[in-house]
């Protein structure tokens, strides 16, 4: 059986934001998203090879903010509301401290009201790269700054920016910069693809 994934649940306006996060801690062995119009996103898990190759990119930029002390790093398990309602959870996050700083115990101890300025999603093989392009653009649209998309079955990496400007790469070995989002951080991405 092939079940193109993510699957997408109809709920409307059926779950308050309490009530989706009681039902994602209650069922905390699955992945869920949810879109701006409350419908339930049903994730699949990675392969081990992207779960693998996830952890050494949140490794690396983690490092560089232990050395830079500008934010907060996140990995695939966090999920964010952002500002049009979804919840979404990159695969790699980043948000400036000042923009942490300023939420509540509460806030964080959920599904945390903030946009990440930095994110990274990476195709696994049941992703579909249109429903990965469209996420992307939501995230610029909701305030993200600098976003990564890199899929690797395709070899190509797609830049997206707060300009509203998005570039391809059709390699995926190049290196790849924070810009001035995270400034001074570079990844070889090619290094990473084994």
């Amino acid at each position: 059986m092939n079940i193109e994934m993510p699957v997408t649940l109809k709920m409307g306006e059926l779950m308050s934001e309490d009530e989706f996060f009681q039902f994602c801690q209650m069922n905390d062995t699955l992945e869920f998203e949810r879109d701006s119009n409350g419908n339930i996103i049903v994730m699949s898990p990675t392969g081990s090879f992207t779960g693998n190759f996830n952890s050494r990119i949140s490794g690396y930029l983690f490092i560089w903010n232990e050395s830079t002390g500008l934010g907060e790093v996140f990995d695939s398990s966090a999920g964010f509301t952002l500002p049009n309602g979804a919840v979404r959870s990159p695969d790699v996050s980043w948000i400036k401290e000042e923009k942490w700083a300023a939420l509540s115990q509460a806030d964080k101890e959920k599904f945390a009201p903030v946009c990440p300025d930095f994110v990274v999603e990476i195709r696994s093989k049941s992703d579909d790269i249109k429903y990965l392009q469209n996420k992307m653009g939501e995230y610029i649209d909701n305030g993200t700054q600098l976003g990564w998309l890199i899929d690797r079955f395709d070899n190509k990496v797609y830049i997206y920016s707060s300009r509203k400007t998005m570039f391809v790469h059709d390699t995926l070995h190049l290196q790849l910069s924070g810009e001035e989002v995270l400034p001074g951080f570079e990844l070889d991405l090619g290094a990473l693809i084994k």
